[in-house]
């Protein structure tokens, strides 16, 4: 493990930088491709709306990964991630347009814990509204 953030210069209240993640139909179509998961909420408008979706909707698991790059981004080293947990809220709708969606997020230490690790507490939104709760990582640092 290689944190570059060390412990002893972390105090709870610290914040993450906040970063912004672009969602495009294409993007969920690569994510469809890598992770196997060709559901049509995530791709087929027509289906979406049929089952009482919005529009087509981001991966559940698309979102959460997005939501820790602000963590492994800070911390230099995701390997340092010892656990990380979340509640789907509400769903990322991608429109088909050039813009597509965004994921904002942003974190805090929360908690300086035991054994060199600490908590961050992250907030996810898209569109002005939450979409990701309780989301929450446990970081080992250097």
């Amino acid at each position: 493990m290689t944190a570059k953030i060390s412990y002893a210069d972390v105090e709870v209240g610290t914040e993450l930088s906040a970063q912004t993640f672009p969602v495009t139909r294409a993007t969920l179509v690569q994510y469809a491709g890598a992770s196997g998961d060709f559901n049509p909420i995530h791709w087929n408008e027509k289906f979406a709306k049929e089952v009482g979706l919005p529009d087509v909707i981001a991966h559940g698991m698309f979102t959460m990964a997005e939501a820790i790059r602000v963590v492994t981004d800070w911390v230099g080293d995701p390997g340092a991630v010892v656990e990380y947990g979340v509640r789907f809220t509400r769903p990322v709708v991608v429109p088909n347009d050039e813009q597509g969606a965004v994921i904002e997020v942003s974190g805090k230490v929360a908690a300086k814990l035991d054994d060199h690790t600490v908590r961050v507490d992250l907030t996810a939104t898209s569109a002005g509204q939450k979409v990701l709760g309780m989301s929450r990582a446990v970081v080992r640092l250097g």
